[in-house]
């Protein structure tokens, strides 16, 4: 009776981390953590880069995009996670799974296209330095901004539609802490799913072209470091590309195996850490790599946390 009615209910059904309660709640505080360092690390970053007229340039210009996506990226899935772990109700609405599905998948696409666009702007930056505010005009990287959240939006529209053209005829369990595109395949029983694997296929190429991308200008921007005469130069250049390389690497390889593997009809721990790797982690460590290690906004946040006044000077980036 149990199973006919979690077939039949309108919304799906949350199973995760364990039975214990006070194993739940202690997930839910943890999340909640992980949650608040998120929000706050990516509010000061675009803070200071939209009060601080040092940080006006287009890679602050992009850092901040990339704290904004970020703060969005896990707002999609954790702050629900903590209610039903808090609640210990796992239920989530259908239209609620729906807006889940489109905005995790439109933010994980605008996340692999804004670090592609970073590392051409640093390519830019060190390899051709003579050039660089031609390539980088602000009206240009105002326009490539656009075009990647609105390519994240097409993405979502896509994945979103092909999954819920989907028949779920089994029980609407699933097995993760949000709506899993990887999990709702699982709920098919007939092949109707083979919409979001193409979809999914594509975004995949994609996403392994932009990284060829990435890996190219980085190893570019490596050769042109090797020949600096500085050993100090060298040493900080790879200290902030090597991060950069293995960030990007990390959330690709992690994500790109999760929706490629089979899933199992018995989910284990693993599962579900996969999906805090592509979906929790990378939105923490991104503003510690990308920008709290920076000299320029170190010396920033410490302005701003010691009550020091910024002088704005009016830029183009600092409109958008």
């Amino acid at each position: 009776m149990v199973m006919a009615n979690v077939t039949t209910m309108s919304g799906f059904l949350l199973m995760v981390f364990s039975n214990n309660r006070e194993l739940q709640i202690l997930h839910a505080l943890l999340f909640l953590l992980i949650y608040l360092l998120t929000l706050t690390e990516n509010l000061l970053i675009i803070t200071i880069t939209t009060l601080d007229q040092h940080l006006q340039s287009p890679m602050y210009y992009f850092l901040k995009h990339l704290s904004l996506l970020d703060l969005s990226f896990i707002s999609v899935t954790v702050p629900q996670s903590i209610e039903n772990l808090l609640t210990g109700n796992g239920y989530i609405a259908h239209s609620q799974c729906i807006l889940q599905v489109f905005f995790f998948t439109s933010l994980a696409w605008i996340e692999v296209a804004i670090l592609t666009v970073m590392s051409y702007d640093r390519y830019a930056a060190i390899c051709l330095p003579l050039h660089y505010e031609v390539i980088m005009d602000p009206r240009a990287c105002k326009w490539v901004v656009i075009a990647v959240w609105l390519s994240g939006g097409i993405s979502g529209i896509l994945y979103t539609a092909a999954t819920f053209s989907i028949t779920f005829c089994r029980a609407k369990i699933i097995h993760q802490f949000f709506c899993d595109i990887p999990q709702l395949l699982k709920l098919s029983c007939s092949n109707d799913y083979l919409g979001v694997i193409g979809v999914a296929a594509f975004m995949t190429v994609l996403s392994f072209i932009c990284f060829v991308s990435i890996v190219l200008s980085y190893m570019h921007i490596f050769s042109t470091v090797l020949r600096i005469p500085s050993a100090e130069g060298r040493s900080k250049a790879f200290s902030t590309c090597l991060p950069h390389l293995f960030v990007v690497s990390f959330f690709l390889s992690t994500g790109i195996f999760e929706f490629l593997r089979p899933t199992s009809d018995s989910p284990t721990a693993s599962d579900i850490i996969i999906s805090i790797f592509y979906a929790v982690v990378p939105p923490t460590l991104n503003p510690m790599i990308y920008s709290l290690r920076n000299e320029a906004m170190k010396g920033a946040l410490r302005k701003l946390l010691l009550g020091g006044e910024f002088t704005r000077k009016r830029t183009f980036l600092s409109c958008c």
